[in-house]
């Protein structure tokens, strides 16, 4: 068994800090180089993180190098995977796997060729207040999963981000920005979607640029910004979900699951810790332990406020399952299965009609405490 895998960044923007900062944390990984095709970002965390700057072409080539992970931007990530799988490297790549299923399809046809891993975030579904609530679901503890409701509502990516266009042209959208993390954490918890159907609007069709040094500049845009979906899982589970960048403020929980036995209120998915309150038919309402699980700890400051950040978990897991020979949670086919359905949500709303899902998924496996802590140094 090989102690280390080698690891190499490739795309050095805002997303990547948190890669720098947090992969030291995990066993089995050692960031040797990164690179980006802003030379200017890749020095900067070269620097930071004492490691090697590489262009592009030679970090693909690098032989200290064995796998990549994957934080260009999401337009450009299924040529990137398809170029790193051909230099016969493993792929860790940032949400979402690709922006469309025909690509989705490709890039797992071309890791096979090759007999190669390819992982994909989110991994936010392995964190403290998830495993928390995937415990109560198969204990029974809500009976079974019939309904739900997920909210994923806010103001405009171009509030916060310096570069936001990307997010607002055709194959973008808030179901494409926020679906990943709340499909990741709904088929852990129920398992995947069979069908869907939804309707979509856009309200705005240009917006402003408010943060950065191109404050104030137009951007169009060519996507719908508030989606209206309705999911039914293998399971028979009916959930609506709402994605918005057109809400300023709503009083929503971001998932709410109900069961014959009582209701799960859940936190958001982007982040690994959060309350999770459970109301059974009693009455009773109780907040469900989700302390004791070593990705509940907070160990940053998000929107002013405490938080639990473990992301490189997901990799750690997918590096631990190369070197032992067994199965990781962040797979390909879950990440398949989640481009496909938010391909779908766009299809159903664009066309009115109803969409099936052909590429399902399986749940993975519940991650303990234990195995939390064994991923860390």
């Amino acid at each position: 068994m090989v102690e280390e895998l080698g690891i190499g960044i490739l795309g050095c923007g805002k997303t990547s800090k948190a890669y720098f900062d947090l992969i030291p944390a995990f066993r089995g990984l050692k960031i040797r180089a990164c690179a980006d095709l802003n030379r200017d970002a890749a020095q900067v965390r070269a620097t930071e993180n004492d490691i090697r700057l590489e262009t592009v072409h030679d970090l693909l080539m690098a032989e200290d190098v064995d796998l990549i992970v994957n934080l260009t931007t999401p337009d450009a990530h299924g040529m990137v995977i398809r170029e790193i799988l051909t230099h016969g490297k493993h792929v860790y790549s940032e949400k979402p796997l690709v922006r469309t299923l025909s690509e989705g399809e490709a890039v797992v046809d071309l890791a096979r060729q090759q007999n190669l891993q390819v992982g994909c975030a989110p991994d936010t579904f392995m964190g403290g207040a998830w495993q928390s609530a995937r415990k109560a679901i198969d204990d029974g503890l809500i009976g079974q999963v019939i309904g739900g409701t997920c909210h994923a509502m806010a103001g405009g990516i171009e509030t916060w981000h310096p570069s936001p266009e990307t997010f607002y042209k055709a194959g973008g959208g808030p179901v494409l920005d926020f679906g990943p993390y709340y499909l990741a954490a709904l088929v852990n918890l129920i398992g995947p979607v069979r069908r869907v159907c939804a309707m979509h609007s856009m309200p705005q069709t240009l917006r402003k640029i408010g943060f950065g040094p191109r404050k104030g500049a137009s951007i169009d845009v060519e996507v719908p910004t508030t989606v209206h979906a309705s999911m039914m899982f293998e399971t028979g589970a009916l959930i609506s979900f709402l994605a918005s960048w057109d809400v300023e403020a709503h009083a929503h929980t971001p998932i709410e699951l109900y069961g014959t036995e009582g209701t799960l209120f859940l936190p958001d998915p982007v982040f690994f810790g959060g309350d999770v309150v459970c109301v059974t038919k009693s009455g009773e309402r109780k907040v469900l332990d989700t302390e004791s699980h070593p990705f509940s700890r907070p160990n940053i400051t998000s929107r002013g406020r405490e938080r639990a950040s473990y992301r490189a978990a997901g990799l750690a897991d997918m590096v631990s399952a190369l070197q032992s020979g067994g199965e990781f949670r962040c797979t390909i086919e879950r990440a398949l299965h989640s481009v496909e359905v938010i391909e779908a949500i766009r299809n159903a709303g664009a066309t009115g009609q109803t969409v099936d899902i052909t590429h399902s998924a399986t749940r993975p496996a519940p991650l303990s405490a234990v195995e939390a802590e064994e991923l860390m140094r």
